[in-house]
């Protein structure tokens, strides 16, 4: 029988390469974004590569939109088997310029948008016993950066709530399962239409990956639930080891270059940005799932590939966090 997928943000990005990969395998993909071009274009894929596509134009901050989605996917498909957790706002710019109403609406789509998701999965998972969330999140839920302060605060929420819902999941003894994929730099096309203040383009942070290296980890982490958490990267995992071991030191590695690694040397973009409304409407709109990074972005992991033999991936973080770490004392110093 087909596996039940529901995608949230799946009209670009990782949500857009994560519906591919479930339309491969010929399941039933529940589509979930605001934009309807976008949406529409993700579902000619997911139909073209075998699998069942449903568009479900929906806003992630709002409960009873979420809830009518979960209830419009089983009465298509039956009994949902995945949710995957992708949806997501920004703002790039300093902490005070950004306005209450942008940082509650970040919040509201990045954080309690997962929050909503969650709950309307589990409304369904749980009477059945069977099912599993997946949280797409990031290396930011564990290390902030300057320029981002909404959407880092957002991703740290999901982890602490994903944590706090997993214990409980097992005090039940339940066989609903939640884990979250912590994803590196990802060219998407978010950098073409978040809204900014920056005086140049916004960029992910080199290293930057594709959008299929995330999505095969979101897709790895529904088919081996069990752990905690997945890392996607080798960035990712030596961020989040070198914020364990020396957070001091990187504090004061990207008060240095936190500003300039998150612009190029082009003009911010023109035109509209995506943080109360879609910019996706027309199919003419689609921007797929790659940003405009094609050409520094990694089509592999070799972090990802290591991953999955544990003998293998404990010598390869070890090696890591000893570059990172020496980098970091490197660069932060005053000297430097």
């Amino acid at each position: 029988m087909p596996t039940t997928v529901v995608i949230t943000g799946a009209s670009a990005g990782i949500g857009r390469a994560t519906a591919r990969l479930y339309g491969g395998r010929g399941a039933n993909v529940v589509l979930v974004a605001r934009g309807e071009g976008g949406l529409q274009a993700a579902a000619d894929e997911v139909a073209a590569l075998g699998g069942r596509p449903l568009v479900q134009a929906a806003d992630m901050a709002d409960q009873a939109q979420v809830e009518a989605v979960a209830e419009a996917a089983e009465k298509e498909f039956g009994p949902l088997d995945v949710w995957v957790n992708c949806g997501f706002a920004s703002v790039f710019a300093p902490f005070d310029e950004i306005t209450p109403e942008e940082f509650r609406r970040i919040t509201d789509v990045t954080y309690l948008g997962f929050v909503n998701g969650t709950r309307s999965a589990l409304k369904r998972m749980l009477p059945r016993d069977r099912g599993t969330v997946v949280q797409v999140g990031s290396a930011l839920g564990e290390r902030s950066i300057p320029l981002q302060s909404a959407y880092c605060g957002a991703k740290h929420a999901i982890n602490g709530f994903t944590s706090s819902l997993r214990t409980e999941l097992l005090h039940r003894g339940s066989h609903v399962h939640v884990t979250v994929v912590q994803m590196p730099a990802v060219n998407t096309p978010q950098f073409e239409w978040v809204r900014s203040r920056l005086s140049r383009h916004p960029m992910p942070v080199p290293p930057i990956y594709q959008p299929e290296v995330a999505a095969r980890g979101v897709v790895h982490a529904a088919d081996h639930p069990r752990r905690k958490q997945y890392l996607v990267g080798a960035s990712t995992v030596a961020t989040i080891w070198a914020n364990r071991i020396a957070p001091a030191l990187l504090d004061r590695y990207l008060a240095r270059t936190g500003f300039d690694s998150q612009q190029t040397d082009r003009v911010p973009p023109a035109g509209l940005d995506n943080l109360f409304a879609p910019v996706d409407q027309d199919p003419t709109e689609d921007q797929g799932a790659h940003g405009a990074f094609d050409d520094s972005a990694h089509a592999r992991s070799w972090q990802q590939t290591l991953a999955r033999h544990p003998a293998v991936t404990a010598v390869g973080t070890s090696a890591a966090l000893l570059c990172a770490v020496r980098g970091l004392r490197r660069l932060a110093s005053p000297a430097a």
